[in-house]
């Protein structure tokens, strides 16, 4: 567990281990925003680390552990830059680079603007920009004003997360405690406000030439338009698809074991 500095005021905390040996890949997590990197080390780390791998998790500027200036703008470029800076600091063997949400189009952009990689896995990541996805973002920073997380958790995960994980997770959400903002000025807000509309979904998908997974939640019900992934996946030079009738958009917390195995038989494929 380390982190890197950029100002005394600015850093990103990260966590490596360097694969167990040379036929090892590294497996580089980017989040989704309101995540961390322990949505990663829970389960999935571990498992790859067990089978010789290692992994590079890192928290985004404004999450967990990773502060930053009052003056600086948490926006989308930003964070690829942070993510570039960092795989140049790091320098994992043979990476392959691992997105959740918003956190694929990172990783994507990353390896467009010149970090190496060996592959890259998009997790309920393809979609398309427009009036919708606007409105969901907006409504997003709207409802964090409202009532903080607890209220953006109480609204979106059941339409986010798979039956299974609703049921047995119902009571920790829907307290009877009144809600609060969220904090203007906390690196969540920021990054919800900032990252997420300022975040370019048109990516040039022909230009991704390095294999490509795309994984899929079927219980998504917010993010997922079935169309415009087979459309943009299409549009892929080097992909395949994964699809998971039975998780929804957050896999790492919904499905980690399925998810593990999926990313190991990647790397398989890539050897």
């Amino acid at each position: 567990m380390a982190h890197l500095s950029f100002t005394s005021n600015d850093a990103i905390y990260y966590d490596y281990h360097e694969p167990a040996g040379d036929t090892g890949h590294t497996f580089v997590f980017f989040n989704a925003l309101t995540g961390d990197t322990g949505l990663w080390e829970a389960v999935i780390g571990p498992a790859l680390r067990e089978k010789g791998h290692g992994t590079l998790a890192f928290n985004f500027r404004g999450q967990t552990d990773s502060p930053f200036s009052e003056d600086v703008r948490l926006d989308a470029d930003g964070i690829v830059g942070d993510g570039v800076a960092l795989l140049a600091h790091v320098q994992p063997e043979k990476p392959i680079f691992v997105g959740l949400s918003i956190g694929g189009l990172f990783a994507a952009r990353a390896w467009l603007g010149g970090a190496a990689a060996q592959g890259l896995i998009l997790i309920n990541t393809l979609r398309r920009d427009g009036p919708r996805l606007q409105w969901i973002g907006d409504a997003l920073v709207q409802a964090v004003n409202v009532g903080g997380l607890e209220l953006f958790r109480d609204l979106y995960l059941p339409l986010l997360m798979n039956e299974d994980w609703l049921s047995e997770n119902r009571n920790n959400f829907l307290k009877t405690e009144p809600y609060s903002s969220l904090d203007s000025s906390s690196g969540i807000y920021k990054l919800l406000a900032e990252a997420g509309r300022s975040a370019d979904w048109d990516l040039p998908y022909e230009k991704l030439s390095l294999p490509v997974l795309v994984i899929t939640g079927l219980q998504d019900h917010v993010f997922l338009e079935p169309a415009v992934v087979e459309e943009f996946t299409h549009r892929l030079p080097n992909a395949r698809r994964v699809d998971l009738p039975d998780a929804g958009h957050l896999i790492p917390a919904e499905r980690p074991e399925s998810l593990a195995e999926t990313l190991l038989a990647f790397a398989k494929e890539i050897d």
